[in-house]
């Protein structure tokens, strides 16, 4: 079993999403957070003052799925929530030892 973890711009989260349900994936992650990049932030204009954000917002989303499918979901997300323009994200992935589902008792592969 493999951790995906996705940190994409907020607007691409629909494209990911509906990418990752179309090739079975059955359940993900989806956390707002903040992050810096090489993009090192951005500026925003407010009462015509102009402020530099260091923190830009993202969204992360992780999904744990089994290891044959790992380099297509991997390639799914990076099309989904490719734009084209600088921060579009990062993908990472990490092995995970072990999965409970809390309310039967499964683990691992059949907790998914």
């Amino acid at each position: 079993m493999k951790l995906i973890t996705a940190i994409i711009k907020p607007f691409r989260l629909d494209a990911v999403r509906d990418a990752l349900s179309g090739a079975g994936v059955q359940g993900m992650t989806v956390s707002e957070v903040r992050g810096l990049g090489r993009q090192m932030g951005h500026s925003e204009a407010y009462r015509g003052a102009e402020y530099n954000l260091n923190l830009v917002p993202k969204l992360k989303i992780e999904a744990v799925v089994e290891d044959d499918d790992v380099l297509r979901l991997v390639d799914l997300i990076a099309q989904a929530a490719h734009s084209g323009s600088v921060g579009d994200g990062k993908i990472f992935v990490s092995p995970v030892q072990n999965a409970v589902r809390i309310r039967t008792g499964e683990v691992d592969e059949t907790a998914l």
